[in-house]
């Protein structure tokens, strides 16, 4: 039996789910666009959950804002709002069957909840977990994240576990973060790749899961509730708090703060520049957004991880506001602080 004749048999053993979960910046946006974009014939559902209060990775994505998106191919991207589960139905009574659904964790989510939605609801039935994804930033992992429960229980829960973004760093550094990791999840696939490029029956229904380890069989129900916020802004606004997991107190006990900004004035160049190299905390691992610069009639695409970051540019759609819409990730993190050089930023 051919991977897509195994999928086309998916709705009699229910429909086949990978969790994609990974530590800030690992590269998860970019292994779903690989997935999506590599498809054969088969229509994939991708819930996207991003911590933050902007919901930026759909605007990444798919470039819209919009709750479900059709993608040339058959594929669709949607938010999962509050509830994972209410996201799943949507799916699974669409008309137009889909064949295959990944599910993208935040940043900072313990896969271990995600995972008993569809074991211990009653999507057990509808559904059929093939395996949780681990994607690891080697060029940033660095082994003190171990001591962090979030990054700690990712690996631990991982099937397959994929050392990213390997052309960063040198080939003994990878092999001591993959010698540690092995350590902790023995029995894990564990691939190495630069920008999520792996061949995907690699990773794509490879049963991997084994739900004994993980459900004891009792009649509990969990929900998975995400952060991912809509809010209209008239002028500049920005946000600073803490979220906890509602399964988990590990975000509490590591201390990681979202900050987010947004803006109807433009950045200018230099100032922002100076901001990145100089003011930006360091206790910032991860940021993303939406840039707009006096100096350019363009849209850019931001992403920071660790020390690097890459702005790409993009175009603005017709009717589009131009707005800055940033996220920043990190521990014990100042919002205040950020939010003030952000504004000193703006052009006036």
């Amino acid at each position: 039996m051919t991977s897509v004749e195994f999928l086309m048999d998916a709705p009699k053993r229910g429909m086949p789910v990978t969790i994609i979960t990974g530590f800030l910046g690992s590269g998860k946006t970019t292994l779903l666009n690989h997935i999506l974009t590599n498809q054969q014939g088969l229509k994939t559902a991708v819930l996207v959950n991003e911590f933050g209060e902007i919901g930026i990775d759909n605007e990444l994505i798919v470039a819209a804002n919009d709750s479900m998106i059709e993608l040339s191919n058959g594929c669709i991207c949607c938010n999962i709002n509050a509830d994972l589960v209410d996201a799943v139905y949507r799916i699974l009574e669409r008309e137009d069957k889909v064949d295959y659904l990944v599910v993208e964790t935040t940043g900072l989510a313990d896969p271990l909840p995600v995972a008993l939605t569809f074991l211990g609801t009653e999507l057990r039935d509808m559904t059929r977990l093939d395996s949780i994804i681990t994607v690891v930033d080697c060029a940033n992992f660095s082994l003190d994240l171990f001591n962090s429960e979030a990054a700690y229980n990712q690996i631990a829960y991982g099937d397959i576990i994929l050392l990213n973004k390997i052309d960063l760093v040198d080939e003994a550094d990878v092999d001591l973060l993959e010698a540690r990791i092995r350590n902790i999840k023995p029995g894990a696939r564990l691939l190495r790749t630069t920008r999520g490029q792996v061949p995907l029956p690699l990773i794509l229904s490879v049963g991997l899961f084994e739900s004994d380890k993980y459900y004891a069989g009792d009649n509990t129900t969990h929900h998975h509730h995400g952060h991912d916020h809509h809010h209209e802004h008239n002028h500049e606004q920005a946000h600073a708090h803490e979220h906890n997991h509602h399964h988990s107190r590990h975000l509490e006990n590591d201390g990681f703060v979202s900050v987010s900004f947004v803006s109807d004035r433009p950045f200018a160049i230099r100032k922002l520049q100076y901001f990145l190299d100089n003011q930006l905390p360091a206790n910032v691992f991860r940021a993303k957004g939406i840039l707009w610069f006096k100096e350019s009639p363009d849209r850019h695409i931001f992403h920071l991880s660790g020390r690097r970051f890459t702005i790409e540019d993009d175009v603005w759609k017709p009717n589009q506001p131009k707005q800055n819409k940033l996220v920043f990730i990190g521990q014990n993190l100042e919002g205040d602080s950020i939010i003030k050089h952000l504004q000193e930023c703006l052009v006036d």
